[in-house]
């Protein structure tokens, strides 16, 4: 089914910058197809643009969920001073034995499959892969992405955060992991991936946030963890952000490594739309397994 995905050579720039604007709230579905229609040619119209950028997550599936060297199940976990109670995905190696953790926070949309995915290939990795939805206090990934932003924008963000903290801690502490916790997190997951690291400074071991906000520089002092930071060339909105988080980092004496994937885009490493690049995505989650053993094991 690769062959029928189209790449991001295809589309004009300026139509997946009006894409990324447009799944991260800065524009509304409307604005999306007035500014796309300028280059909507050929027969193509505004809306068939937007369905050809939309996740298809067919394609989701590096690791099917009945995989034979893992095993899954969703499993609920306290949050007290969050929601109270969340759910998330948990992928496990099979085979006896103890794993390192690795909590893994989805985009600004729900546990969606392409991050079940992600979970599934850490456990068949060797790792206790922990994926929460932020979106179980009302009633969990809807289906499709476009509803998961519209739900994930309307809760508390305070709680937010601290269900997640919740959700490491639960990681943590599960049978089978040896005491070590990673982290890593995609778009709105890796800013709570830098965001963990510094609230939970002796819980976190590692963190990989892929193309994700920077925290404060009080909070980025208080980063203990080495990080592994992702970022997509073409991402001026989040890199523009990086100059001064590097500094605070630096200053904090936080041990880190940055890599820039030249002339991809936002999402790279999501497989399931025209935005990813496997070139960059593979060597990244290359880096991230590699990175992940060096410090959890």
């Amino acid at each position: 089914m690769d062959s029928e995905r189209k790449q991001a050579g295809e589309f004009d720039q300026r139509v997946l910058d009006l894409y990324d604007d447009y799944v991260h709230g800065r524009i509304d579905r409307r604005g999306f197809l007035s500014s796309a229609a300028a280059f909507a040619v050929g027969g193509t119209t505004a809306a068939a643009l937007l369905g050809t950028l939309t996740p298809q997550y067919a394609f989701a599936a590096q690791v099917a969920a009945d995989d034979p060297r893992i095993s899954t199940v969703y499993r609920m976990f306290p949050s007290p001073q969050g929601h109270g109670e969340g759910r998330g995905l948990l992928a496990m190696p099979k085979g006896i034995g103890s794993f390192p953790a690795v909590l893994v926070i989805h985009e600004n949309r729900g546990l969606n499959p392409y991050i079940e995915d992600v979970a599934r290939r850490l456990a068949v990795a060797g790792f206790i892969a922990f994926a929460p939805d932020a979106l179980f206090p009302v009633g969990g990934y809807p289906g499709n992405d476009d509803d998961g932003r519209t739900l994930q924008a309307k809760l508390d963000r305070a709680k937010v955060v601290s269900d997640f903290e919740s959700a490491a801690r639960f990681a943590h502490d599960l049978p089978r992991t040896n005491g070590k916790l990673g982290v890593v997190g995609f778009c709105f997951g890796g800013l709570l991936t830098n965001l963990l690291a510094s609230r939970l400074p002796d819980l976190v071991d590692a963190g990989v946030p892929y193309y994700g906000g920077q925290p404060t520089a009080e909070e980025a002092a208080r980063i203990k963890a080495p990080l592994l930071l992702q970022f997509a060339g073409l991402d001026t909105r989040v890199n523009e952000g990086w100059p001064a988080y590097e500094q605070a980092l630096k200053q904090a004496g936080v041990p880190y490594t940055a890599h820039v994937y030249p002339d991809v885009n936002h999402g790279f490493h999501n497989d399931t739309t025209p935005r990813y690049d496997q070139a960059a995505a593979e060597l990244s989650w290359q880096r991230t397994l590699a990175f992940f053993r060096q410090h959890l094991t």
